[in-house]
């Protein structure tokens, strides 16, 4: 790597964790604080200990009866953040004099969220996933179109999860996916056409208009749900399974041109997953070679992992960027869009910033330790025996806190005494196997299931715990600027979320050939997996908890207007893209462009018309 973007990337590191220290300092000071002023009797007279529920919290930054923003938090606690950290307490109380500083610390944070999100997803989740295609021998094709999709659209399926989860931010969810499905179809392929205009690169026509048929047809079936204004569990069931039938139509057809051709080839039509093999005889020899390895697997009674056939980079298009694991490339330093480079090369780089490596891995621990001593890896390159112990026996202690904090009040103590014995028990033990049954120089052979899944799983409780935490600090955020909490899920979260597509998706087009035809289908396939599986589980979970009466959805006219954004830009796409000869043109990336601009302006204007602006509901 680089030494000035390893510098930048260990200054960023540094930045996030002076914030983070910041508000645990805060937070353990207002605990503090709070347990002081119940001992001493601030809080004994029963009339002062009442918690009044207040008629609306934008009425926060008026205070009126309250000398100040913070006293109004301090009687209405319920206006408070619901995150681990409680922003507007730190914005209003803390920062009383110096708005200016709160303003620099919240967007600090709320850049290091964005950051954990995408950096979970490329260095802990897409390896389990990647490892767990290989465990159960998944064709590339099926593997294209269930875990790659997963593991790419995981930042934004997590964060419209726990919007849902949360109380009454469920706008924020559906205006994120909607808003990143807009972006990612307008901006990002608008780029992508400006950019490789002049390379006359062709797209397999096939699989475009299949894509975003599926696309619109999702699109469409989830307005018809927002019109009904409620959704039951067949209807949330119905809506996933669009994205089921899709994939399993997908890989049956590819299956079918596998056994017609009579031999195992990867053809461009193949959404997400559209990795070039020509056949020279080195691309001989290797397949050769990995027939060779896969079924000296199969004769072998131990599990052992193959190697994969999907290069990581692809694993992880969209969260590259984030990355922070050298040595996955594709195994041609030269071609490597990420800049990963060799061994030597990365020696000689480490040699000449060894001052500041030292400085920067130190600052990186409080980033980096939790989720490494959470979550197991079996990587070869990033294998460590202790990790390995540590994390499973952590990991159930991570669950049983997660347990208590999302319990209601009402939870007696001794139940929460008793998960935290039960989590540790359960952890010793794991960990005691761990310790008798691995090695340290090489990851487990035998019984990796457990341990795939288990680092699977616990990336899901962290994406889920970085995700809430996100969503928390954009409602606090809504509430400090007078904005509603939608159009900020509509610009910031989403535009956040996908800022890994745009750069990923238009570095890999540059590339030209395949790269193009790649990062456009990712560009309607993504959106695809977010919208049919993101909201499809948000509903199956609002549906579920709500049962046996069916889930509101919100009947906002702004979620409207963005479907019929994103309608007009795949239409857009559609024609324009035929009529060229499916060649990417200046003219269809600037029409997308402007679609997108038009977007903006309409849902501002009518946010600012209707006086939802100043979060009114």
């Amino acid at each position: 790597m680089d030494p000035t973007v390893f510098n930048f990337r260990g200054s960023l590191h540094g930045l996030f964790t002076l914030v983070l220290f910041l508000f645990c300092f805060h937070q353990l000071t207002r605990n503090w604080s709070s347990m002081s002023r119940t001992r001493v009797g601030f809080l004994s007279d029963p009339e002062t200990s009442t918690i009044k529920t207040p008629p609306d919290c934008s009425g926060l930054n008026k205070h009126e009866g309250f000398v100040s923003q913070c006293e109004f938090l301090m009687a209405y606690p319920q206006c408070n953040s619901e995150g681990f950290f409680n922003y507007l307490s730190f914005f209003y109380c803390s920062c009383q004099d110096h708005a200016s500083v709160g303003y620099i610390v919240l967007i600090v944070w709320l850049a290091a969220l964005f950051y954990l999100l995408g950096n979970t997803a490329a260095d802990y989740f897409c390896c389990s996933l990647e490892k767990l295609s290989n465990l159960l021998r998944l064709p590339p094709t099926l593997a294209g179109v269930t875990l790659l999709p997963l593991g790419n659209g995981a930042p934004d399926v997590f964060a419209s999860i726990a919007a849902f989860a949360g109380t009454d931010n469920g706008d924020v969810g559906l205006s994120s996916i909607l808003g990143g499905a807009i972006f990612v179809t307008c901006v990002v392929v608008g780029t992508i056409s400006i950019c490789v205009a002049d390379q006359s690169v062709s797209i397999d026509k096939k699989c475009f208009i299949r894509d975003v048929c599926v696309l619109m047809f999702a699109v469409v079936s989830l307005a018809v749900i927002l019109l009904i204004g409620s959704v039951s569990i067949a209807g949330a069931v119905a809506f996933v399974s669009i994205y089921v039938v899709y994939a399993t139509l997908v890989a049956a057809n590819e299956c079918f041109n596998q056994r017609i051709r009579g031999v195992l080839k990867v053809e461009t039509c193949v959404p997400l997953l559209a990795v070039s093999q020509t056949d020279d005889p080195e691309n001989l020899e290797n397949r050769d070679l990995e027939s060779e390895n896969l079924s000296s697997a199969e004769s072998d009674d131990v599990p052992h992992l193959i190697e994969s056939k999907v290069p990581h980079w692809m694993w992880v298009s969209n969260n590259a960027i984030y990355s922070e694991v050298v040595g996955h490339g594709s195994g041609d330093s030269t071609n490597n869009p990420w800049g990963w480079e060799d061994d030597k090369s990365i020696q000689e780089n480490k040699d000449s910033s060894f001052s500041c490596s030292k400085l920067f891995s130190w600052l990186e621990l409080p980033l980096t330790l939790p989720r490494r001593l959470t979550i197991p890896i079996i990587e070869e390159e990033r294998w460590s025996k202790g990790y390995a112990v540590a994390s499973v026996t952590f990991a159930p202690l991570l669950l049983g806190f997660l347990w208590n904090t999302q319990q209601n009040e009402s939870q007696s103590q001794l139940t929460i005494v008793v998960i935290y014995l039960a989590a540790a028990v359960l952890g010793c033990v794991l960990g005691v196997v761990a310790f008798i049954c691995t090695k340290p120089d090489h990851p487990p052979q035998k019984w990796l299931l457990p341990w795939v899944l288990g680092g699977f799983v616990m990336s899901i409780v962290w994406f889920y715990m970085i995700a809430n935490e996100l969503v928390a600090l954009l409602v606090s955020f809504g509430l400090i600027l007078e904005i509603n909490a939608s159009i900020l899920g509509l610009t910031v979260l989403a535009w956040g979320n996908s800022m890994g597509d745009l750069m990923s998706n238009v570095a890999l087009a540059i590339h030209g050939g395949e790269g193009v035809q790649i990062a456009i289908s990712g560009c309607y396939a993504g959106p695809m997996f977010n919208t049919l599986a993101g909201l499809g589980i948000c509903m199956l979970i609002g549906s579920w908890s709500n049962r046996p009466e069916t889930y509101t959805m919100s009947g906002d006219i702004g979620l409207f207007c963005s479907i019929g954004f994103l309608i007009l830009a795949l239409l857009w796409s559609l024609v324009m893209l035929p009529r060229n000869g499916m060649q990417p043109n200046r003219l269809m990336g600037i029409g997308l462009m402007v679609i997108y601009v038009m977007f903006l302006g309409t849902r501002l204007g009518m946010s600012i018309g209707s006086g939802s602006l100043d979060n009114a509901t």
